[in-house]
């Protein structure tokens, strides 16, 4: 098979909700988690639900009320790397607000970051197959997400859509993500605008406006249902599959995180400081949103056909399937109409774990269970998959861009 390019790549892994940012917690449900557990270590408390973006949401409405947003998208093509001058191309207030947008968090920990950039060295494979069947999957059923997206400007193409929404985790985990001539701060300021567009733009769908249970997408709380949905999911799982790691790399990996949170323009007083409170606010406001719609049951259905394509058929859908299923569990694997398998589901309930032990060397082959000897190619093409999808350099340069519309469709 040739080798793939970065769009293609991307195209296969992008239903993760790594730019995503649209659930929330049932509105019924009142906002409990104290802001004591945040970075933060304070703040005023108020319900994330009913908070956003105010000074770039105030900003891009203007500019799109003023009709400049498409130049303003020709020159946001031209800044590629964070330490790189902003293109002089730009309105007055928006280079302003993306001077102020661009600083690093004062807490933010450079040696942390270098051991992140180790973990997702060492982790990489792992981390590939949890970004895309852990929070790839479960971003389906976050359910605010999957209709915001169906509705707004990407649902009009919806391969584009999906290669812009990978690449946020696809440079969080690179060697120089944070540093001068990386790309991660640029993402995340884009990515702002382009919330901050949708935000505008949306509400001015009626077809949206039918089905929505928000009156304003991408609340704070959207945005973390999203955050949550990746490294708190992603950690979860490599406890849960017993894989080693240090403490400090573990709590690198968290703050790469929680500096990208800043950057998204999530307040400080709502990212967690620390696993145990990130879990807690997890259980508050993602584990009880989660549910089926019929947008994300499409993206589910995308996600698995183009992993089986791009792997050249080797991994087909029932085996990608199944390991949605085990790793999501049977209601959501429901959910998204995934079929029960009776080969390969009690190939992962019973092989996985043990595949990981002798992958780390705790566990022999030849002491591992007899349907891990039988499977054991399948996981590794997994691994493969993971890594190809997500830890893939490829070569097409992304541009995200404020949108200017919904979808035409609507």
């Amino acid at each position: 098979m040739d080798k793939p390019s970065r769009r293609n790549v991307l195209v296969a892994g992008g239903t993760l909700g790594a730019v995503g940012a649209l659930s929330v917690a049932n509105p019924a449900q009142a906002w409990t988690w104290s802001p004591k557990g945040s970075v933060a270590g304070t703040g005023v408390g108020a319900d994330p639900r009913g908070v956003w973006d105010p000074e770039a949401d105030q900003l891009v409405a203007s500019l799109l009320d003023r009709g400049v947003v498409p130049q303003v998208n020709k020159e946001l093509k031209k800044w590629t790397k964070n330490g790189q001058p902003l293109p002089s191309g730009l309105p007055a207030d928006l280079r302003d607000f993306m001077e102020r947008a661009r600083q690093m968090p004062a807490w933010a920990d450079q040696g942390k970051l270098a051991t992140a950039v180790d973990f997702n060295e060492k982790r990489g494979l792992y981390l590939g197959v949890t970004y895309g069947f852990a929070s790839g999957m479960m971003s389906t059923v976050i359910p605010r997400e999957a209709r915001a997206v169906y509705y707004s400007k990407g649902g009009a193409d919806m391969k584009d859509r999906i290669t812009k929404t990978a690449k946020l985790g696809y440079d969080i985990g690179t060697s120089n993500a944070y540093k001068p001539d990386g790309e991660m701060v640029v993402t995340c300021v884009k990515t702002r605008l382009a919330h901050a567009g949708v935000r505008h733009l949306l509400p001015k769908s009626a077809y949206w406006s039918k089905v929505a249970d928000e009156q304003i997408p991408i609340s704070q709380a959207d945005m973390m249902v999203t955050w949550h949905s990746l490294p708190t999911t992603v950690m979860q799982n490599l406890v849960k599959w017993k894989v080693p790691i240090p403490a400090a790399e573990s709590e690198a990996f968290l703050h790469s995180w929680q500096v990208c949170a800043h950057m998204l323009g999530i307040r400080d007083e709502y990212i967690p400081k620390s696993w145990d409170e990130a879990n807690s606010q997890a259980q508050q406001v993602l584990t009880p949103i989660l549910a089926p719609t019929p947008e994300g049951i499409k993206l589910a259905d995308m996600l698995l056909n183009l992993g089986s394509i791009l792997d050249g058929g080797l991994l087909t859908k029932p085996i990608l399937g199944s390991l949605t299923r085990y790793v999501l569990g049977d209601e959501i694997a429901g959910w998204l109409k995934i079929r029960k398998d009776p080969l390969w589901d009690p190939i992962f309930q019973t092989a996985w774990e043990p595949f990981v032990a002798v992958r780390e060397g705790l566990l022999s082959l030849e002491d591992a269970p007899g349907a891990l000897q039988k499977a054991y190619w399948a996981f590794d093409e997994i691994l493969r998959l993971g890594a190809l999808l997500f830890l893939s350099e490829g070569d097409l340069p992304i541009s995200i861009q404020i949108p200017v519309t919904n979808n035409p469709h609507y």
